[in-house]
């Protein structure tokens, strides 16, 4: 069988040869003893005995990892850990009780992260994020697992698990061990660290948010909605973080997550995604993009859907205030330049307003012309004849209403770009295509009684 294909009760139902161990000295009797107590018994039993002694437990499977190698053995002793972890997370405080002071129960796990097939990795990865998340944050920085600070025992920092663990998540978020289990394993893990602002600072230095931007897609079976709720749970833990927010906002995060809460019935993913544009309502320039991509249409239709949750509806609520005070907040002109920035120029009332021409023709002059600029990118770089047309139709708005337009657009090396469109399929943008030559050749004042 395929150590990818191993379960963890298949391994569980192994016979692994103790005696053996403590003939060669690898554990010690009364590893041995406690072994025997706690092998092959019911869950019931073994919960007894890790309420009575849970410790003492943790001890000896640290130790076994620590010194053991056969991989028979390192895998039947993790999936012991699992298997107790799973049925009550909050054992992963015995981990960082003051009876392991002396031990380092972080360093196997780290180690097997690197080392061994992928039930080890996997099995490592859901462990290790468990006991570290489960640690007393006093100590950070300063010892790990409650050592004694005067001890010489040198001991796996926190900054270290916390760093070797990002690096491992990350890499199989971008080369996965694992081809179905790798990538959700990682988000899993992912949204349980992230919880704490130190991880979402080294997650953020690794280059970690492009790796999940990805992951951002409407979901159909049970596994991807799963996967695309932690995904976006993930994103929301970021959007607490300034650092990764500068980054959320250059990205097309935001139009990938107006894409799933459109798509989405999944009450919890509609929840978090909701909770996420709260977040970045009023940070960088997310309130205009809301705005531009059609957030407000998009609230009022989810507020009339059945939907459970109080904590969403509340959040719709704010959301569809707060989306109404920064469209008072945001001129034509900043909704304008935010459609240009976007690339999704459409029929919207101000290109066709001469007053909007009249009153910010001046502000395309700001940064060194760049919304003239990017008109012209669109040009040479949309396949939406949408879009062509009504840069077409800016462009020369802009020749008849500034000073200088058409020497400015000229300097540009506009013309030969236009003039390609001059021949396109669509008849919209041979129009305006014709428009803003016609204006470039004969200025504003022969050409103005051409537009329609």
């Amino acid at each position: 069988m395929e150590h990818a294909e191993l379960t963890t009760e298949q391994v569980l139902k192994r016979d692994i040869p103790w005696e053996t161990y403590m003939t060669t000295k690898l554990i010690t009797g009364t590893c041995l003893q406690l072994l025997r107590r706690y092998d092959n018994k019911s869950e019931s039993y073994r919960a007894q005995l890790l309420d009575d002694d849970g410790p003492a437990y943790v001890r000896v499977f640290v130790s076994i990892l620590r010194d053991i190698f056969k991989e028979e053995t390192v895998e039947y002793v993790l999936a012991l850990i699992d298997e107790m972890l799973t049925a009550n997370p909050k054992r992963a405080r015995l981990f960082h009780d003051n009876f392991l002071a002396n031990e380092d129960t972080y360093e196997p796990f780290l180690r097997l992260l690197w080392k061994g097939n992928w039930f080890i990795q996997e099995k490592s990865c859901k462990i290790l994020a468990l006991i570290v998340s489960a640690r007393s944050k006093t100590l950070d920085g300063i010892i790990a697992n409650g050592e004694a600070s005067n001890s010489k025992k040198k001991s796996t920092t926190i900054d270290n698990v916390l760093e070797g663990l990002i690096e491992w998540l990350c890499v199989q978020l971008k080369k996965p061990s694992h081809p179905s289990g790798a990538v959700p394993i990682a988000i899993s893990c992912l949204a349980t660290l992230l919880k704490e602002p130190v991880v979402r600072s080294l997650f953020v230095r690794a280059d970690g948010i492009k790796l999940l931007i990805p992951l951002i897609a409407p979901a159909s079976t049970q596994q991807s909605i799963q996967l695309l709720y932690e995904t976006c749970l993930c994103v929301w833990l970021l959007s607490y973080y300034e650092p990764a927010v500068e980054y959320l906002a250059t990205s097309r995060t935001l139009p990938r997550l107006i894409d799933v809460v459109k798509s989405s019935t999944k009450e919890k993913v509609v929840r978090v995604v909701v909770l996420t544009f709260r977040n970045l309502l009023w940070k960088e320039t997310f309130g205009a993009q809301m705005v531009d991509l059609g957030l407000p249409q998009i609230v009022q239709s989810l507020k009339v859907q059945a939907w459970s949750d109080e904590d969403l509806l509340e959040a719709l609520n704010q959301l569809e205030e707060g989306l109404k005070e920064n469209i008072k907040k945001l001129s034509s002109f900043d909704l304008y330049k935010q459609e240009v920035l976007l690339g999704h120029l459409d029929w919207t009332p101000m290109h066709k307003d001469p007053s909007f021409w009249r009153d910010n023709v001046t502000r395309f002059e700001d940064n060194d012309f760049q919304i003239l600029r990017v008109l012209i990118t669109i040009l040479d770089t949309s396949s939406d004849p949408r879009a062509l047309a009504v840069a077409c139709f800016d462009l020369s708005q802009f020749i008849q209403h500034h000073p200088a337009g058409r020497i400015i657009v000229m300097d540009l090396k506009t013309k030969e770009r236009v003039m390609k469109l001059m021949n396109h399929e669509n008849a919209e943008v041979t129009k305006n295509a014709l428009l803003c030559i016609q204006r470039l050749f004969l200025g504003a004042k022969y050409a103005s009684f051409l537009q329609v």
